[in-house]
């Protein structure tokens, strides 16, 4: 028992001397918690950088409406206002017809601008209007683009639709021009 003791008290010397293990150690205990956060930083900028490209791209396609060209072309549906504002998002193109959703209406007057919550019970309701109104009309135009959230810690603030899904949505609004139909 005491040449265990012995052999025990020099191994630990050794070791606390033995400054190598010392950093292996320190950079096991700091890696995980670091790389975390350096990814964590990563996707929030990608998550800032869809935000941005998403309200450029509908403050670029909202203009065809207010104008009156989208209503006075040969194709004036959703789905080629759809496309207009992923034509505007050169990036994200590849994915943007499958993760954005987009919602037009009308009001009749700035206060009575109350639009829905698109997510109901963790789902997004894809079935949204498209109402791009006529001359002089109140148009609000919302799009939602679906991210998925790689980061594990992001996921228990960020995601909303469930499948570590987020929601990311822009708005804007207007009064159309007096356009000639």
């Amino acid at each position: 028992m005491q040449r265990f003791r012995l052999r025990l008290r020099k191994f630990v010397r050794r070791f606390v001397r033995h400054e190598g293990a010392a950093t292996v150690v320190e950079f096991a205990l700091l890696a995980l918690p670091f790389f975390a956060l350096i990814f964590g930083i990563l996707e929030l900028g990608f998550i800032f950088l869809v935000s941005t490209t998403l309200e450029n791209a509908i403050t670029i396609s909202g203009r065809r409406i207010r104008t009156g060209e989208l209503q006075g072309s040969a194709d004036s549906t959703a789905g080629a206002f759809k496309n207009s504002i992923c034509a505007n998002m050169t990036w994200l193109s590849s994915t943007c017809a499958s993760n954005l959703n987009v919602d037009v209406r009308t009001y009749t007057s700035f206060n009575n601008i109350t639009p829905p919550d698109p997510v109901v019970n963790g789902v997004l309701n894809t079935a949204l209007p498209f109402t791009p109104g006529g001359p002089s009309d109140i148009v609000v135009v919302r799009a939602y683009y679906t991210w998925t959230i790689v980061t594990p810690l992001l996921n228990a603030t960020l995601v909303n639709l469930g499948s570590n899904r987020s929601l990311i949505s822009a708005t804007v609004a207007f009064r159309n021009e007096p356009y000639t139909p």
